[in-house]
Parts: C-alpha cells; structure tokens; sequence
C-alpha cells in the first residue's frame, strides 16, 4: 500500500518533473483494481489538503516546487496579515489585505510570493488558494435592518461584517449577542454570508460576556455523551492486584506531599526528598499516570486531543479531561493509593544530576499542602502552622535548600528567569469583579518550580538517547535582528551586554535581569527582552530550549491538563513495560503521529492563552468602570507613533492617545521607545511614573483610555487636532457643515489654517480651539505624529506663519484663477461653522446620495452607532486606526470605502501597507495627500467594530510573547 509520506518523497525529489496520475500509478507500479483505487483516493486526498497541487494539464506537483508556500494565515485587526509556512525554517510572509483575497484568521491557505527585499529575507505575497477553513462560526452583535441583518464580529481580526438573511434571523433581537455559522465565504467585493446558530442573550445581560468569548473561540463546555460513558467506567480506586500484576515499584512508605494552591483540585504532581549518605539529595518526582487511564484511540483520548489542554478563565475552568477522572482516580489526593510515573534525581554537591531512574509506581501523600502554609512555614516560621505540620518542617527546609541550590546552577548555566509579577481578577457570585490581587511568587513556588524543571529536563535527555519517538518543548534562539534591536533599546538605560545576535548566550541575558533588579526599568527592559524572543512550542525534534539554556527539555508533569504531557506518558510506560525496546512498526507509527500531536497541542495552547487574556482584559475593563475621573499612579509600559500605553499597580493597562497630548508636537523616536515634544523638548519614554486619570471605559472592545492631568481636554466639538469637528465623529466622510474641508466646515487645515495650518483657528470663531491640518513630516527617525491645539487669535508660531490672512479674520485660499475666501460665521465660540463665497456647504439634507454597494450580492447596511464615523476617505484614518489616530494616515490607491461596514468594506482597499513593527502599523510617517474632493455618506452608513473605536490598544506584533508562551519557568505550576 502507497502511503502519502512515499507520495510526497517523490515529488520532492530534485529530478521530478510534474506527472498524471497514470503516469504516478505506473511509477508505483500498482495493477490491482483495488489498489488503483485506494491510489485515486488517497492522491485527492492530499490534493485537497494542498500538499500536492493538481496543474491545469493535470499533473501533480508539491506546492513548493511550483512557487506556493502552504502555511496557516495570522491576521490583524487592520485588514492585513502574515503566513506562517509550515516549513518551519521558510520566512514568514506578508499578505496585504487586498492579497488576502477570502482568506481569514486561522487559514490553511497557499499563497504565492509576489515581492523580496533586496537581502531576500523580507517577502510579500498573495492568497492564491484557501485550503482549509478555521472559522466556521463567529460571536458577534446582531444589528437588525429589517429586511436583512449584520453581524458585527467581536474579533477584530475578522474585518468584514456578516451578512444574514431574514429567514436566518432565527429569533434574534436587535442589540443581541449571536453565535453566526458561516454558510458563504466572502468573495470579491461579496460579503460572507451566515445563519444565527445561537442567541447567548443581549450584551449587557450577566455573564454573557464570558459566553461570549468561549464561543468566540471555539472552545468546549461539556463532554458528548459517549466521553462522559468512558470517564464514568474508571475506577474510584485501585487494588493490589493491579499493582503486583503491572510490577510497579511501591513508594507508599515515603513521606510524599503535594504542594498546589488553595482552590487546586486537579493535583497531578507530588515530591519528596532526602538526604542521602553520601551528602547528596535525592529528589523524587511523582506524576499521576493518566495514560494509563486515557488509553491511546479511546473517545477520551480523542477529546482531549481536540482540546489540547485545559483553559483557565477568570470565573471557571475548562477541563481537558471530565472531573471524574481530573478530581478522582487521576488526582493524588491525600492518604489514598494513586498509579504514578516517578522520576527520581540523585544530586551532587554542584547539583549535577549523577543517577536518575523514570519507572511506573504506586504512592500515599502524607499531606495536602498549599503554597501558603509552606510559605508559613519557611518564611514567615509562624508557630500555628509549624505545630500543625511539625513532623514535617525539616522535609520542607530540606526542600528548600535544594530548590535555590537547583536555582543558583541553573542561574549559573545562563538560564533567563522572568520575574514578571501577576494578577488575578476576584469576582464575586454574580462574575463582577471586587477587586484584582497581586499573586506572590513565594519560595513555595519557587520549590516546585524548580523540581518540574529538573524532572522535565531529566526525562527529555532520557528518552532522546533512547531513540523514540517523543514531544519535546522547544524555544528557538531569538530573531538576530529583533535581539539587536533590543540590545540598542538596553543601551539607552546605559546597560550593554556582550555579544551581537545569535552570538549572545542566555547568560549574558540574565546577567542584564540581575543588574536591573529594583530598579525603575526592570519591569520595561524586562517585556521588552521577552518580546524580542520567539515563542515557545511543541516538537518532535529536540532543537533545545533557549530561555533555559537546557539542550533537552520537556513537559512531563501535567498530563491532567497538557495533552503532550499525557501522550509521552503513554510513551514512557508502553518504553518501560517492553524493556526499552519498541517494535519497529510500532516505532514507525508514533514517529509519524508526534509532529502532528505537537503541532496541534501548540495550536490549541495558542488559543487558550489569547481566551484567557480575553476574559482578563474582560473583566479589568469592568472593574474599572465605575472608577472614571479618578486619579491614579502609573508607569509608562510601551510607546507607540499613536500614544503611549499606561500601566497601573495593580496591573490595569491604559492607553493615552497622542491626540490627548494638547500642549506640543511629539516626534515618536523608535530607537529610543520615546516621545519627544518639538517645542518643549518634553520626553515621554518607557519606565516614567506618570500620575494619570482615568478617561474612560469601552466595554466593547474592554480597552481602557488614560489621560494627563495637566492637559487641557479638548472642547466639545471643537478638536484642536481636527478644527471643529464634532467630538465622537472619527468616520472619513463629512457629516454636514461640523466637518469642515472642501464644504466649509471648521476643520481647520482644509477649512480655514492654511495648508501648514495656523494658530488662530481658521475660520473658527476667537476663543474657539484652533490648529491647523495636521502633518507627518519625515525627521530621521522620528515622526512629528499630532498637533498643537492653541487658542484663536494668538500669533503664529515662528516658522508656521499662515497664508493669505485677510483683513477679516477668515483667509484667502487660492483655488485655480479665483480666490476662495473662508469667513466666520458668527461669534460662537467652539464649534463655529464657515461659510465660503462661491463654495456651496453640503448638508446631510441635501440630495447627495450615499454610496452603494455596487456589485455586491447582499444589500447595504443602514442603521448603527450614528456618533461613529463611516467609512474611510482619501483624507481618514487607516483600516482599524482609532478616534484621534491624526491624519497621518494615507492611502495609495484612492478611496477605499466601506460599504456598510466602516473596517474596511466589502473588498476595499486598504490604507496603507503596514510594515510588521507595531511602531509603523498605523503608517504614521506616510506623507498627506491633497484630499482634493469628498464623499458625503449620510446617516445610514454605520461605522463597524473599529470606527471610532480602541482598536490601536491591540498591538499587533506576529508573535505575542506572553510567559507562558516562551516557556519560562513560570509556565511549569
């Protein structure tokens, strides 16, 4: 029989030249009817999987030899995107969002490269097939028009609202939170077309929000039916019999505890030490055999395979295994027989590992600790809890010699340790939040930190040098760029490292972690090295794991919550019981099943975090809610070209836009991660206290917004950054005689400033918030990104002189051989409308139609948030830029309009092609066109998800580096 890895091979061979199918059934040599068959079958098969493409004459041929890249597509919230090949070592590409074609978040698709960099390392290319769809359904708001309906997407990266017919409502109400199936892929300028699946209830109602976000991604809430069978079949205990006859070692004599937190009820790991003899420690590792529960191809096996490991949200836990097994037969309950795997270490006095032994065993904790009382115990020495576990202490103390000695030698070997503080979000019965903690990472963390880290290591060189087939965490040496530019960052605070690029070991890294400790940047060089690394994943090769300095590393110790724990268990026992030896078909086979076990472990960890990261941001932004006005001390976490992100104790993070910053011109410096003010020389530069308030508070998008108090807040209706534009109205098209340009309106660079703009307002009435149009002139390596808002009347500042001031107040614009002349209207302060001798204004009233769909298949949207801006014109923001984001923005291909839908639309053009530092996504240092003509949409145009909205605190980056993610020892407990 063929098998698809013999197919592949072959046509992978530099000498194969595309062939027929008949031509590959003669190759193979098959002449059974059956076998010809199965032959077709399993060549369609993999064709339709896009590994193999079929040519227009017919012939096969891997995508790589005929130009395509096949990998998974990663979009942003701006419309564009990146392919992550599956060749692990081919550059990942970027796709603009015109390139993306029907192509949406998650993607298999094959995309062809249209575009190198001169040194090849930067490629650009576009969608040519989709292969595999990831969304099937999406969480959204219905907005009912009637006749039909959208769905407006809570993810972001989804850039294209959802089409539903009438007879698809399905019950669902106006203003309603709704689970959409997709039934039709947008196409062209087409939009996807879906049915609601699921009413989850009005946004606003209690724990929808949390429903929301489950949906959103997908993930599992209860078990089918025939899982729940499976799990209802384990034991409640085990017998002797079971012991004897599996020849397991028995540790039931051995002062064995488990060490969890309060709320814990999945303990899967236990440990005990001694002191041996000869001075050395012996550390025993005891990891509950849940394989021998889950057996391999079981209904069990395959959900928890689908679910890749359990979610932590902040109101509830979403299990990989059902609680009969996860807080029953698997857990290691106190003083009850359990089926372990153990892993034992004999340490020397420089903590090398000198013995070690992994084999199948049975235990009995002595006792259920918590990390409290053993910090109890070995801080605090609290006489209460001493007494209580008193024929335990010195196995404690015991246990804490070793860990800080494991500790220092791993410091020593160059190992990066992140300290990085965490939070946790309290919510009462109803879900709302009560307060948010600061966890601490005690020497009781510490200790069982650093005992998983020893087993994991020792398990993963173990059964590399016996040659199976294994899953091994992996952490690639860092981006030589990104870590450049992350050394240049280190330099500004004065510290240098040695080394340059993939030349600089771990060590020297750490040895920059130890010199900022207290110190006010710790926490800012901190981040910013963890986001110069690349994640950490699953493999089936062992390539060693960077942030550790370890050469083997696994994760052996949680196979309760981690399917890769759960699959090498299955390895370790089924090694163990046939005497180091696996058969060579049984070989074959798991070397063929661990890539793709790895690859999606790795995928459903990936979502796992961005869902708890959802529900944490969630319900931070709820907390504060009811906090806007009030005052707060923050620290400046990250700085952009469109504000600066703000960071409270208690780890609520913030943003304050650059058009809040009212009292200067900012040049955003991305060498140095600052803004500096062009008049004042003011510096804003990551790791500054700031005394802030709050703002405030988009539930909808859960972003929080920041601002100064020494900033004069901008009047209502009259933005000094925009002239007179009406506060809320962040669309691209006018909306009547408030927006000033071409129809007389108050913006003051078109309006009434002059081209460079002017401080007396324009055409704005005197004591009316002025400033002119607003640039984004090119200085080096920074970028003059916002205005400066002064009072009408004042004097031009020296070098921004206005042109053709008339005697009246208003100015002379010259428009071909006539002069247009900009006169005050009255005498009203902020908010003042202009008129223009021989310029009609265009009001909402008059007979200008709104643009239609043209050509699309599903009608246009009308109805929506009519505060929100519209669509997007030549002179508007980017695709997802936010409210105030300056008309940096510039577009290359004309209008891009948004019908309908205000992200974007239905196939329009995107802005601007963003580059993939988040510094330049917003494109603010393209040069300003002359935005010569308009478009009045009216009020049916409705704005979509980013209109006006906090999009621009969601910083794209291809890779978000979280703790967890770069498998750093605080992903271990």
């Amino acid at each position: 029989m063929i098998t698809e890895q013999e197919i592949l091979d072959f046509m992978r061979e530099t000498a194969y030249k595309p062939m027929t199918y008949q031509e590959l059934e003669q190759h193979f040599g098959i002449d059974k009817a059956q076998d010809f068959k199965e032959f077709v079958k399993l060549l369609n098969a993999i064709e339709q999987d896009g590994k193999i493409i079929l040519t227009r004459t017919n012939r096969y041929g891997v995508p790589e030899r005929m130009d395509l890249i096949r990998g998974r597509v990663q979009a942003h919230a701006k419309g564009f995107g990146f392919l992550i090949p599956d060749d692990r070592e081919h550059p990942d590409v970027y796709i603009n969002a015109n390139d993306l074609k029907s192509a949406m978040n998650g993607d298999i698709v094959l995309v062809k490269v249209t575009s190198k960099s001169a040194a090849g390392g930067k490629l650009e290319g576009e969608v040519i097939r989709v292969v595999k769809r990831a969304v099937t359904q999406i969480v959204g708001i219905f907005q009912n028009n009637e006749a039909y309906g959208f769905v407006l997407p809570d993810d972001k990266r989804i850039n294209r609202d959802i089409f539903i017919p009438k007879n698809a409502f399905n019950g669902a109400v106006d203003g309603e939170k709704v689970v959409v199936r997709i039934v039709n892929y947008p196409e062209g300028r087409s939009a996807a077309e879906g049915e609601v699946a699921e009413v989850l209830g009005h946004k606003d109602d209690p724990g929808v929000d949390i429903i929301s976000i489950i949906r959103k991604h997908q993930l599992p809430e209860g078990f089918p039916e025939e899982v729940t069978a499976e799990a209802e079949q384990a034991p409640d205990s085990i017998t002797d019999e079971e012991i004897v006859q599996q020849g397991r070692r028995d540790l039931r004599d051995k002062i064995i505890v488990t060490i969890d937190g309060e709320d814990a009820k999945d303990l899967d790991d236990a440990v005990n030490v001694e002191l041996l003899p000869n001075g050395h420690y012996l550390l025993g590792v005891h990891i509950a055999d849940v394989g021998y529960y889950v057996p391999e191809g079981s209904e069990l096996d395959k959900e928890a395979y689908n679910r890749g490991c359990s979610v932590y949200l902040v109101d509830r836990v979403i299990p990989m295994l059902p609680h009969r097994l996860s807080n029953g037969i698997c857990s290691l309950n106190p003083q009850v027989d359990r089926l372990t795997l153990s892993c034992e270490m004999e340490f020397d006095e420089n903590m090398k590992v000198v013995n070690h032994d992994v084999f199948t065993s049975v235990i009995r904790t002595k006792e259920r600790m918590t990390y409290t009382n053993v910090r109890k115990i070995l801080e605090d020495e609290d006489p209460e809890v001493m007494e209580r576990y008193s024929d335990l202490v010195d196995n404690f103390r015991q246990m804490k010699d070793l860990a800080l000695k494991l500790r220092g030698n791993r410091m020593r070997r160059g190992a990066v340790d992140f300290d990085f503080p965490e939070s946790k979000v309290v919510i009462d019965d109803k879900g709302k939040p009560i307060d948010i903690v600061k966890r601490e990472r005690s020497i009781a963390e510490q200790m069982i930190e650093e005992f998983m880290l020893a087993a994991n290591e020792t398990v993963a060189e173990h059964f590399h040098w016996l040659k199976v087939p294994f899953i091994y965490r992996i952490h690639e040496n860092p981006d030589p760029e990104r870590l450049q530019n992350f050394l240049a960052f280190a330099e500004n605070f004065g510290y240098h490292v040695k080394g340059r690029g993939n030349s600089i070991h771990p060590r020297a890294l750490q040895g920059l972690l130890e010199d900022i400790q207290g110190t006010k940047e710790q926490k800012v060089i901190s981040t910013m090295m963890l986001r110069s690394m690349k994640q950490a994943k699953y493999d089936a090769g062992t390539s060693g794991h960077f942030g550790l300095a370890a050469e083997f590393y696994s994760h052996f110790t949680s196979p309760i919550r981690r399917y890769p724990d759960l699959a090498i268990h299955r390895v370790i026992r089924e090694v163990i019981e046939s005497k180091g030896v696996l058969t060579e078909k049984r070989q074959e086979y798991l070397a063929s099943r661990m890539p793709d076990v790895a690859q999606q472990s790795s995928e459903r960890e990936r979502v796992a975090v961005e869902a708890e990261r959802d529900t944490d941001q969630l319900k931070k932004a709820e907390y504060m809610l009811d906090k806007v006005g009030e005052e707060f001390d923050g620290m400046i976490s990250s700085v952009t070209n469109f504000g600066m992100f703000i960071e409270l104790e208690n780890s609520v993070e913030g943003l304050i836009r650059l058009s809040a910053l009212t009292d200067d011109y900012y040049h955003f410096d991305e060498k140095v991660m600052s803004l500096i003010g062009e008049r004042t020389s003011k510096v804003f530069r990551i790791g500054d206290d700031l005394r802030v308030r709050l703002a405030r508070v988009n539930m909808d998008d859960h972003t929080i917004d920041f601002e100064l108090l020494d900033m004069k807040p901008r009047a209502d209706g009259g933005r000094g950054d925009r002239g007179g534009r009406p506060q809320g109205a962040s669309g691209g098209f006018g909306r009547g005689p408030a927006r000033g340009g071409k129809s007389g309106g108050t913006r003051g660079g078109k309006a009434a400033g002059g081209k460079i703009g002017s401080n007396s307002g324009g055409a704005k009435a005197p004591g009316a918030n002025g400033g002119g149009k607003k640039k984004a002139m090119n200085t080096g390596n920074s970028t003059i990104v916002n205005a400066v808002s002064t009072d009408a009347g004042s004097k031009p500042s020296e070098g921004r002189s206005a042109r053709g001031k008339s005697k009246s107040g208003g100015f002379n614009k010259r428009k071909g051989n006539k002069d247009v002349v900009f006169k005050p209207v009255a005498d009203n302060g902020v908010g003042a409308t202009a008129t223009t001798e021989g310029v009609k204004s265009a009001t909402p009233s008059e007979s200008t139609k709104p643009a239609s769909r043209g050509g699309s298949s599903a009608p246009r949207r009308d109805g929506g948030n009519k505060d929100k801006g519209a669509g997007r014109g030549k002179r508007d923001r980017g695709p997802g830029a936010p409210a105030g984001r300056y008309d940096a923005l510039q577009t290359s291909r004309g209008p891009g309009f948004a019908f309908g839908s205000g992200k974007g639309g239905y196939g329009a053009a995107a802005s601007s092609e963003p580059t993939r530092n988040d510094s330049q996504s917003s494109s603010g240092n393209a040069r300003k066109s002359s935005g010569r003509g308009g478009i009045f949409l009216g009020g049916d145009a409705t704005p979509g998800n980013n209109a006006g909205g906090n999009d621009s605190q969601k910083r794209p980056s291809r890779e978000d580096n979280s703790n967890k993610m770069t498998g750093t020892p605080s992903e271990e407990k």
